[in-house]
């Protein structure tokens, strides 16, 4: 069974910084590409960053420069350091991997929140 927590949100001002974790179970961590999405109240749920297997990574337009995603896959471990955080940061993160079988996990999701 997979699992996926994630924590480290809270409430941050604008240009701070925020570091959250994503602790997996159930699956061989270094197989999978993982990834960061989130969700503002009334919009869709976006990808925020990824990372392959081989520690490839690639962002959103709206974070590259201040966001950046890392895996330490001897801890089952996913991290998103995330800077010079903006209002417009504000949402539900959530964790995210993909299996071989196409199956889809999800984490609870971590509340972000930018303000002054």
């Amino acid at each position: 069974q997979v699992q996926l927590v994630e924590s480290g949100g809270g409430l941050v001002q604008p240009g701070g910084s925020l570091r959250l974790s994503c602790l997996a179970s159930g699956i061989i961590f270094r197989l999978f590409g993982m990834g960061w999405y989130r969700q503002a109240p009334g919009k869709q749920r976006e990808l925020v960053a990824r990372i392959t297997s081989g520690g490839i990574t690639n962002y959103a337009d709206s974070v590259k420069g201040r966001f950046t995603i890392s895996r330490t896959n001897a801890e089952n471990a996913l991290y998103l350091q995330m800077n010079s955080l903006k209002p417009e940061d504000t949402a539900v993160y959530y964790c995210n991997v993909g299996d071989f079988a196409g199956n889809s996990y999800w984490g609870h999701g971590t509340q972000v929140t930018v303000s002054s």
